[in-house]
Order: structure tokens, then C-alpha cells, then sequence
């Protein structure tokens, strides 16, 4: 007669080998693994990092006005008795302030998009909006800081102040309005090329996995 097997004792089809490590789905080192982009942060974290970057690339639109009102050239006007006319009607001044304001947007577009990126490094639309949003407001707070600090836009009395024939400097304005637009535009696409460029991406799926047998399985006798 024969004992009767117990599940201890059944015999198991599974190779014995008790050098080897178990087999698991996914490495226990984390660090093997390199972030991607499916490790986003929850949405609600990027919404007030998008509130925050929004405040603070419009604050930075005071230091914009204060360039823009430093570097633009001024327009020389003159006034007689009864009227105020440009000095030199062939001048270039007024051009001169609209690209002044473009060149220090686009500045200001890189610059906010580039330090954006090196505190989220992961992008996402949240971001990109709020670079547009306060690109945009930081435009507009400059545009008014500028002509604040400029030349006062009262001609009249300011040519009562200068003087029949005295030149003076007249009025800090944006003739093209679409000027605003450079900033936000500007932070935009460097933003996206910086995250296309640079930023994380998901691993490559592999089409095919090569099998290499283990050394320590037990073959068959029949194999």
C-alpha cells in the first residue's frame, strides 16, 4: 500500500531552482524606471501653478513699462502761437517706440517661457495658457506704465510749458496696437518648442521582446 499524497507532498511541474530570484512584473528600483509624461502631477496642482505663473508674468509687465519708457526714443515736437507740429516730419521716432515695444516683448516672451519651463519641466495646456494670459496682461500693464512715465500726454499745456519754437518731447504711444500680441505669442511657442524639445516623453512601446532562455531551468529528458 501507498501513503496517499498530501499537497505538501504533490509533486510540481515548476523547475526547482533556488538560486534564482522570483520573477516579478516590474522592478522594485524605482530609479530604473525614468519619469514620463504619465507621471503628470493631478490636475488641480497644475491649475494653481498655472494661477501663480499667471501673476506673475503680468507683474513682470511693470518692469517692461519701465524699459519701454527708458529706451523708446521720444518725439520732438515744436508749437507756435496757435499750434504744435512734429519737428521733423520724415522722423522715425514713433515706428522707433512700436519696435522698441515689440523687441522688449519678445524678450520678455522668451525669458518667461524659458524660467516657466525650468520649474515644470512636464508642460501641459494649463501652463501654456497662463503664459499667454499673463503675457498678455504683463503687455498691457507695460503699455500703460510706459506712457505714465513718459512725457506727459497733455501736448497743449506742455507746449505752454516749453515755450513758442522750444522743441519738447511729446507723448509715449503705441501706434499698433497689435504690438501686445509679441509677448504672448512669443512665450507660447518657445514654451512648446522648449517641451517638445527637452521635455518628458512616454516610453517607446517594444514591438518585439527577445526570449533568452534561463541558464538554471531543468529541460525535460524528452527535450
Amino acid at each position: 500500500m501507498t501513503a496517499p499524497l498530501t499537497p505538501d507532498n504533490e509533486p510540481s511541474d515548476e523547475p526547482q531552482n533556488p538560486g534564482a530570484a522570483p520573477a516579478t512584473g516590474a522592478s522594485a528600483d524605482p530609479s530604473a524606471h525614468p519619469p514620463s509624461a504619465a507621471d503628470a502631477p493631478p490636475f488641480g496642482r497644475e491649475l494653481r501653478d498655472a494661477a501663480v505663473i499667471t501673476l506673475a508674468v503680468a507683474v513682470s509687465g511693470a518692469l517692461l513699462g519701465v524699459l519701454w519708457a527708458w529706451l523708446a526714443p521720444h518725439i520732438p515736437l515744436v508749437a507756435d502761437t496757435r499750434n504744435v507740429y512734429l519737428k521733423n516730419t520724415e522722423g522715425e521716432e514713433a515706428i522707433g517706440a512700436d519696435g522698441t515695444f515689440v523687441l522688449l516683448s519678445l524678450g520678455f516672451g522668451l525669458v518667461s517661457a524659458a524660467a516657466v519651463f525650468l520649474f515644470r519641466r512636464r508642460g501641459g495646456v494649463p501652463l501654456v495658457i497662463a503664459l499667454v494670459v499673463g503675457g498678455l496682461l504683463g503687455a498691457v500693464l507695460g503699455w500703460q506704465l510706459g506712457m505714465t512715465l513718459g512725457p506727459t500726454d497733455d501736448v497743449v499745456a506742455h507746449a505752454k510749458q516749453a515755450g513758442t519754437g522750444v522743441t519738447f518731447d511729446g507723448p509715449l504711444r503705441l501706434q499698433a496696437m497689435g504690438a501686445l500680441l509679441a509677448w504672448p505669442i512669443a512665450a507660447m511657442v518657445t514654451q512648446l518648442a522648449l517641451t517638445g524639445l527637452f521635455g518628458p516623453r512616454d516610453p517607446e512601446p517594444e514591438m518585439f521582446a527577445a526570449h533568452w532562455p534561463d541558464p538554471h531551468e531543468q529541460r525535460s529528458p524528452d527535450a
